[in-house]
């Protein structure tokens, strides 16, 4: 029996973000075969962005990006964004990452768990630096953002960028899982 495919543009290339995307789906819809294809798109944001808004501002543009590249005849199933960012909330600096998730019909934002920074990691973010770059540099890591990220280092690995935004990418699904409940 040939499974039906389940076609989805990540709007990045970064492995991590679609390796997410993929083991997410694949989960939710195990009768199908997920084919998840990384398109370059533009955030349209700063290449860190440095508020909550910005983030998910971020996410939105690439989502938006990825499905004006794709010719209705060729539409995916899903076109689905992932930006990480960081804000200064009143209990302290924090990364996160907002996920969007379109179907073409309907759109859900959803977002991670937050990751407080220390404060010198957020000073540093403040004169320009990006986070994978400030991590680095700290952890004497290579291209830390396209493996565990910060949050796989400052939580001595037992979180990584790819389980938070596995969650996430769940959560925000429950209203194409349940599309009668979310009119």
């Amino acid at each position: 029996m040939k499974q039906e495919i389940l076609n989805v543009v990540v709007g990045s290339l970064n492995p991590v973000k679609i390796n997410a995307v993929q083991t997410a789906l694949s989960s939710l819809f195990p009768e199908h075969q997920v084919q998840c294809h990384g398109q370059d798109a533009p955030s349209l944001v700063a290449d860190q962005p440095m508020s909550a808004d910005e983030t998910r501002e971020g996410a939105i543009n690439r989502v938006l990006y990825c499905q004006q590249q794709t010719e209705s005849h060729e539409a995916a199933d899903f076109y689905i964004a992932i930006e990480g960012g960081v804000d200064n909330f009143e209990y302290g600096p924090s990364t996160f990452a907002y996920v969007v998730i379109d179907n073409g019909e309907r759109q859900s934002v959803g977002r991670t768990s937050i990751l407080p920074l220390p404060k010198s990691v957020y000073q540093a973010l403040e004169q320009g630096e990006e986070l994978g770059d400030v991590m680095d540099n700290l952890f004497n890591t290579q291209n830390i953002k396209q493996q565990g990220g910060a949050i796989g280092l400052l939580t001595n690995h037992q979180q990584t960028r790819q389980s938070v935004y596995h969650q996430a990418l769940i959560l925000a699904m429950a209203p194409f899982l349940h599309p009668d409940l979310y009119q």
